[in-house]
């Protein structure tokens, strides 16, 4: 069975990681078919919101560590890269279910998502400190907007994880509810959506996005170079080591 679930139903394109024995950790192929999905969404006008999903004890790990070792992105047509610039530039709505750990890219592409509903049981982290490197999708200067520049600060720079309700407060998700039923209400309420004109949902939300649209894509650039760079720097490798072999990094030396 594919890692990652597509389905259409009733204009509505569900996008489901499907990975749990290794915790929803995205692989290269997992970016792979979720830009080819999205690039589908946005081309087919029957398909008129998207929702991603996990499990309702998991989202996403984040990155396969050991995939993403062996064939790390470089380029900008990189699945990774095809997925984070596609998500960002998604003209229809997308709607996010989130269930416990979303770690990393399973935080940041939520702030690509025009909705997301949290079970209690979410916990959301970036870790790109903690890894030897620097954020993604454009995370950088959407967290600083969403969190406030403190509060961005203890998220980017400690890269501790903080719950549904605080993330609640600040904005990043619009309600939490029992993890049993955050799939079921992203569902209902794309359903919802998807019943609305589908000119007036893109045009919505294009005048709201136009004011940053062309920030997002310099930051998202910007980061994807210094990302690529550090990831062959000594902290990177300590760090991936360090993880590899189950123990705590030592960048006393880096």
């Amino acid at each position: 069975m594919s890692d990652i679930l597509t389905d259409v139903t009733d204009g509505v394109m569900t996008i489901t990681f499907n990975r749990p024995d290794k915790k929803n950790s995205i692989t290269r192929a997992m970016y792979a078919a979720m830009a080819d999905a999205l690039v589908q969404a946005r081309d087919q006008d029957a398909i008129r919101v998207v929702v991603f999903q996990g499990h309702e004890a998991i989202f996403s790990a984040g990155n396969d560590i050991a995939d993403f070792l062996e064939r790390p992105p470089t380029t900008a047509d990189s699945p990774v890269y095809r997925f984070l610039f596609g998500i960002a530039s998604f003209p229809k709505p997308v709607i996010a279910a989130v269930c416990g750990p979303a770690v990393g890219i399973g935080t940041t592409m939520l702030m690509h998502c025009d909705l997301v509903y949290a079970g209690d049981n979410a916990a959301f982290s970036l870790p790109f400190v903690n890894l030897g490197l620097c954020p993604e999708a454009a995370s950088s200067l959407l967290v600083p907007q969403m969190l406030g520049y403190h509060r961005a600060a203890e998220a980017l720079l400690l890269g501790e994880p903080f719950m549904a309700e605080a993330a609640l407060e600040v904005g990043l998700v619009n309600r939490i509810v029992p993890p049993t039923e955050a799939n079921h209400l992203a569902q209902a309420q794309a359903r919802k959506m998807a019943s609305k004109p589908i000119r007036s949902l893109v045009e919505t939300k294009r005048l709201m996005k136009k004011g940053q649209a062309q920030l997002v894509e310099k930051q998202m650039t910007e980061e994807g170079e210094s990302f690529s760079r550090m990831l062959g720097e000594p902290a990177a490798r300590e760090a991936f080591t360090a993880f590899m072999e189950k123990r705590r990094p030592d960048f006393s030396k880096v």
